[in-house]
């Protein structure tokens, strides 16, 4: 292998070129990531700007959290539910949409197509709609800011931690996590009982935003920075990194790295590939979502308004 300077990136689009694409510091100039900024209070346009965390705001989060609890949790011990409640639950489509899928006759109940406005089915009923059976349980969207330590699994063989047991009392739906991070990487990861918005986030065609930030065993050296924002060529072919640069008030060390494909272990891969060992991995946002305000080892559920965003992604 040949010295770094003889080294030849490999470029997938020379279009989407590290000088135009970097959101952080180019190797010349430009403004760089900055902790306090984008990738540690997110996006604006995924919701509104997080509060300054007073005592007030924290009893007034607590308060919509149980209730948004206590919702769920009502839904649950109810004998009965009404059919378009049942089907909108189930996440295939809004209240208003299912009435028009039950007028239209495209529902059936216990094998029996069911057009009555209102109509009544217990949980033990069977529901079909274009030929799946469907469950009534309302989704629930639980935003984990995991700690190092755990695995993204629903249980393990090893009886190792996971990070079910972290969020054992968000719902009392079972739900699962959305991707998954390793077991030494921090940082936010959704959990859901949403099998749809499951399947479109982690879906490779849907490209989901992931930003990470870095801590490397030394310095990463412009070349190199370049060199990861052109392309590293893994196992799996090219990793194409979205952007990449030093964050704004750290050694240089310390990287920010927004990313979509999800390879096992790509970024700690695309490191090691030019002679970096990966110290630290802490994921700050997916999908738009990031873990302003929740401690690690801590969870919260997803506002309407996020979910919203999520679905319109």
């Amino acid at each position: 292998m040949g010295s770094k300077s003889e080294r030849k990136p490999y470029i997938t689009n020379k279009s989407e070129s590290f000088e135009r694409k970097s959101f952080g510091k180019p190797k010349r100039g430009g403004k760089s990531f900055d902790t306090r900024d984008k990738y540690e209070r997110g996006s604006l346009k995924y919701g509104r700007r997080p509060s300054n965390g007073d005592e007030r705001d924290d009893r007034a989060k607590s308060f919509v959290q149980k209730r948004r609890l206590n919702k769920i949790d009502k839904d649950v011990h109810k004998d009965t539910i009404r059919l378009n409640k049942y089907i909108a639950n189930s996440g295939i489509c809004s209240r208003r949409e299912a009435d028009d899928l039950i007028t239209q006759g495209l529902v059936e109940v216990n094998g029996k197509v069911v057009n009555e406005m209102g109509y009544q089915v217990q949980k033990t009923d069977r529901v079909v709609f274009d030929g799946q059976n469907i469950t009534p349980e309302k989704p629930v969207y639980v935003l984990l800011n995991k700690p190092k330590g755990y695995i993204s699994t629903t249980k393990d063989d090893k009886a190792r931690k996971t990070v079910m047991d972290l969020v054992a009392n968000a719902s009392p739906y079972r739900v699962f996590p959305v991707g998954r991070l390793d077991r030494s990487t921090t940082g936010v990861i959704l959990l859901t009982n949403d099998g749809h918005m499951t399947k479109k986030l982690t879906h490779p065609s849907f490209d989901a935003k992931k930003i990470y930030h870095v801590t490397l065993d030394k310095k990463l050296t412009g070349e190199d920075l370049r060199l990861i924002a052109e392309g590293i060529r893994l196992d799996e072919g090219v990793a194409v990194v979205d952007q990449i640069s030093y964050i704004e008030g750290k050694p240089k060390n310390e990287i920010g790295i927004e990313i979509h494909i999800g390879w096992n272990r790509v970024i700690r891969r695309i490191f090691q590939r030019l002679g970096y060992e990966v110290e630290a991995l802490d994921r700050v946002m997916f999908a738009g979502l990031t873990k302003k305000n929740i401690k690690r080892g801590h969870w919260r559920i997803l506002t309407e308004l996020e979910v919203n965003n999520l679905k319109m992604l």
